[in-house]
């Protein structure tokens, strides 16, 4: 396991090197304004454009070249973790089924109906269904993470924040293309073309296309190198008609086809009473990235179909939008959850090899909301929101890593039905000091009905209903202290609908139920910040924040009994804080540094859930007369790192009619746990990785090459508690060339 300390300080040398072997002026970043200098960074955190700087919410955005360097290699939605304060993001189903998590607050639960408390925002549409989270970016105009509760404005389930993508609009004139080429055969092909085709109408296609070749070799299967390549397509199309300046209709048409291994995951890669990662031989063997032993079948296949349409009608004092939206999906995945052999590496009770289905999948979701047009004065917008999923799952375990007949089966149909009205005021109460709140109305409803059948039939059929309304409000104040300076406060209350989980699929108890539910939970949040600009030259944000969230819904999988079980907790008690740095000192040079810390920890006394079952050593104090059943309390949540840096730095040299340029981008994040309970395997000290890009571009051409993941830094990014020491890896390093034109 390599140590933070020489982790970081190979990283800090490559980032030094990296921005100062090239000493003269520069100019075209693309960042800069007039002057060279930072240029405005433009939000619609508040559903209107406005400038990040006045917007009293803690806000980081991610474009231009960082975001460029981010999807470098191939990189998919995962890449975004740490590049954003309080920012994680992973995942047990690879590029499909991504898990967010801001300021700690997540779910950990690898159901495909899991429910998740940071919502995914794309084009002004909620996407519920986490294998709707992972589609690509690309001909992303802007990303933007909202911290804390955010619940007025933009509804279902928000109560840890929001990431939102924003697509170039087809009325941008003209395109791109680009193309990469890397290691493990990673090619990543990416365009779009846009503008105005007569004076009411304009289009823009875009699209983009990623392969790998498997480069993991399973030792116990024929020839090299049989895991984790793929070939992911996904397509956008937009007409927009806009027959006078008033009205404006845009239709958008998404498509995704994914097809590839399903997650890599390695049995007994803990060494017995640490989290070093060991090698197929045992503790006494490094361990190899490249290497895996596995049996069964291995696949993944994900389609996504979507269609939306978004009208404005402006007219004068306010503006009228309604958001219409239908996303549809099938998902496919079967893969080696035991992450071995019955010969090992190490010992392996029994084998499994289970796939969980999305036979169909249908999100129907429609708003309507007005709002004011002015900009000073009393500003309103208030809206009305309904949303519609039909969700089939069908989940299948195999006594024989070939077979095709399951010994177990579970078929599961979600229903769900959420609706909420909103609304929100802006009033000025002096030149300096504004007032926004907000409230909002949920109504939520959600049924399962499970079937199973095979060697657990008997226990395993039901169905669970669930319900609830709530009222979620916020109250903001922003004080302009001088052009330079600007304070807020907020306080909101956030709200996550009740859910029900009905996975429980290798039970070996008849005392566990098929499903569990899980009520609603609040969060309480209280913020406050400071956001200075003293010139062009250099910007920084900070926010303190802390939390009550009660009732926390949180997933308690693993254990003696195989399970994985949804439960709630009296409270988890967060504070942390978040700040960023935004500087150009000189033309040709730009750094950005983001720093956060986060306490998110378990507080009920009476919180108690089963330890592993594979053979881990659990810290946690037991609970008396209960052998294998431990304390949760006082536990950090998991997947929450306490702490998490980032930075970039960007350096350019005028050549000819262009620039070499050099950019960086590096990413820290102190130790997590992987599950509720602690143990001495299930976690990872920390994580350091950054990335390279060195080329030269003009106005319209970019010529570069890359590198991902430089330092090959090698992590446990999570574990599955089955019945051995499993666990997963972070990606590998990515180097290649990209070369790109603009028209």
């Amino acid at each position: 396991m390599r140590t933070f300390r020489s982790t970081l300080t190979s990283g800090v040398a490559i980032a030094i090197a990296s921005t100062s072997f090239l000493i003269a002026p520069a100019y075209g970043q693309n960042e800069a304004a007039e002057e060279g200098g930072l240029s405005e960074i433009v939000v619609t955190a508040q559903r209107r454009e406005e400038n990040l700087q006045d917007v009293p919410l803690s806000v980081d955005v991610v474009s231009g070249e960082k975001l460029d360097a981010i999807n470098a290699g191939g990189g998919d939605i995962r890449a975004f973790a740490g590049r954003v304060p309080s920012l994680n993001i992973e995942s047990s189903f690879g590029r499909t089924f991504p898990r967010f998590y801001i300021r700690g607050l997540g779910n950990t639960d690898f159901d495909l109906n899991a429910s998740q408390p940071v919502s995914l925002v794309y084009d002004d549409v909620v996407l519920e269904n986490p294998i709707l989270k992972g589609f690509p970016v690309f001909d992303i105009e802007r990303v933007e993470v909202l911290r804390g509760p955010q619940g007025t404005l933009f509804g279902r389930n928000t109560p840890a924040g929001i990431v939102k993508f924003d697509s170039v609009r087809p009325d941008k004139d003209g395109g791109y293309a680009k193309a990469s080429y890397g290691r493990f055969n990673s090619l990543s092909l990416e365009g779009a073309a846009g503008g105005k085709l007569s004076d009411a109408f304009s289009a823009r296609l875009s699209g983009t296309y990623q392969r790998r070749s498997d480069w993991v070799d399973n030792i116990d299967a024929p020839g090299e190198n049989n895991l984790e390549g793929y070939e992911d397509l996904a397509l956008r199309l937009q007409l927009q008609y806009a027959p006078t300046d008033a009205i404006k209709l845009r239709v958008t048409g998404q498509y995704r086809d994914f097809d590839g291994t399903a997650r890599v995951f390695r049995a007994n890669v803990f060494a017995p009473g640490t989290n070093n990662l060991v090698g197929l031989g045992g503790v006494n063997t490094p361990f190899r990235r490249d290497q895996v032993r596995a049996d069964g079948l291995n696949f993944q296949k994900l389609k996504l179909y979507s269609i939306a349409s978004t009208f404005e009608y402006d007219f004068g004092p306010a503006t009228l939008t309604s958001v219409t939206s239908w996303w549809s999906g099938k998902y496919s995945s079967r893969g080696d959850i035991d992450g071995g052999v019955p010969a090992g590496p190490g010992f392996i009770p029994f084998s499994a090899n289970s796939q969980d289905d999305v036979p169909d999948l249908d999100q129907l979701t429609q708003e309507v909301r007005i709002s004011s047009n002015n900009d000073e004065g009393l500003k309103y917008q208030a809206g009305v929101f309904y949303f519609d999923e039909s969700l089939a799952i069908a989940s299948f375990n195999f006594s024989t890593p070939t077979g095709t007949s399951p010994s177990v089966t579970a078929l599961q149909q979600q229903d769900s039905k959420a609706w909420g009205i909103f609304g929100s005021l802006t009033y000025p109460l002096t030149e300096q000091l504004s007032l926004t709140a907000g409230l909002r109305y949920n109504d939520d409803k959600r049924r399962l009905d499970v079937g199973r059948g095979g060697f657990f039939g008997a226990i395993g059929t039901g169905l669970a209903k669930v319900q609830d309304n709530n009222l979620t409000w916020d109250i903001s104040a922003t004080y302009e202290a001088s052009d330079a300076v600007n304070l807020y406060a907020r306080v909101a209350k956030g709200y996550r609908a009740p859910s029900i989980q009905g996975r429980a699929l290798f039970v070996f108890t008849t005392v566990q139920d098929a499903i569990s539910t899980a009520d609603s939970e609040t969060i309480m949040s209280y913020e406050a910040g400071i956001k200075t600009q003293f010139s062009n030259r250099v910007r920084f944000n900070l926010s303190a924040f802390k939390y009550d969230l009660n009732n926390a819904q949180l997933t308690a999988v693993g254990g003696a009994s195989n399970a994985a079980r949804l439960i709630n907790v009296d409270n988890v008690a967060g504070y942390g804080f978040e700040a960023e740095l935004e500087a150009r000192p000189i033309d040709n040079l730009s750094l950005t540094a983001g720093i956060s810390y986060n306490s998110a920890e378990i507080d009920d006394t009476n919180a108690f859930i089963t330890g592993c079952g594979g053979g881990c050593t659990v810290t946690d104090p037991a609970r008396p007369a209960s052998p294998g059943i431990f304390s949760i309390d006082g536990n950090q949540l998991p997947q929450a790192p306490k702490w998490s840096i980032n930075w970039t730095a960007g350096y350019g040299v005028p050549v000819g009619n262009g620039e070499i340029y050099a950019f960086t981008d590096w990413a820290y994040r102190s130790k997590v746990n992987f599950f509720l309970y602690t143990s001495e395997e299930f976690n990872d000290d920390s994580m350091l990785e950054g990335g390279l890009r060195v080329g030269y571009r003009t106005d319209r051409f970019d010529v570069a090459g890359f590198v991902r993941n430089i330092t090959n830094d090698t992590s446990a990014v999570g574990g599955i508690d089955f019945n051995n020491l499993t666990g997963f890896v972070n990606e590998p390093r990515i180097y290649g060339l990209e070369a790109s034109i603009k028209f």
